[in-house]
């Protein structure tokens, strides 16, 4: 039951990460309306806003693949998701200080780090629940 439950939460997180691709190769011009819209101000442009927007969306469809196929076989991958897990933790602390620290919207803010660290709390939980095979 728990690894079933943490395949199917790995997968959901996975299709969602991978959802990162489509700003990878959308216009810029949509990545600056919808910069806009969500209320930061304008979209600088140059080289390297272009590059860090678009390698950005490409790492998380990476990591979002990766753990696709990790949920395909939890036994065997079960050292890696603990791993993934502490650092998914880590990250969600780490990114809630920064968005603070930025200035991100106060929606940002609580958002994006905070969902992270239950997450991975939980996925790190349904490890210990699990045989390593």
């Amino acid at each position: 039951m728990h690894e079933k439950l943490l395949a199917l939460i790995l997968r959901c997180s996975g299709i969602v990460l991978l959802i990162a691709l489509i700003p990878a190769f959308m216009p810029f011009g949509w990545m600056r309306d919808i910069h806009s819209w969500l209320g930061m101000g304008e979209l600088p442009t140059g080289p390297i806003m272009g590059y860090l927007t678009r390698s950005l969306s490409l790492l998380y469809a990476m990591h979002g693949a990766l753990i696709l196929y990790i949920s395909g076989n939890i036994p065997r991958f079960l050292p890696i998701v603990k791993c993934l897990a502490i650092l998914g933790i880590a990250f969600g602390i780490i990114l809630t200080f920064l968005d603070a620290a930025l200035g991100m919207p106060l929606y940002w803010i609580l958002f994006e780090g905070p969902f992270l660290i239950p997450l991975n709390i939980g996925i790190l939980w349904l490890t210990f629940r699990i045989r390593e095979s």
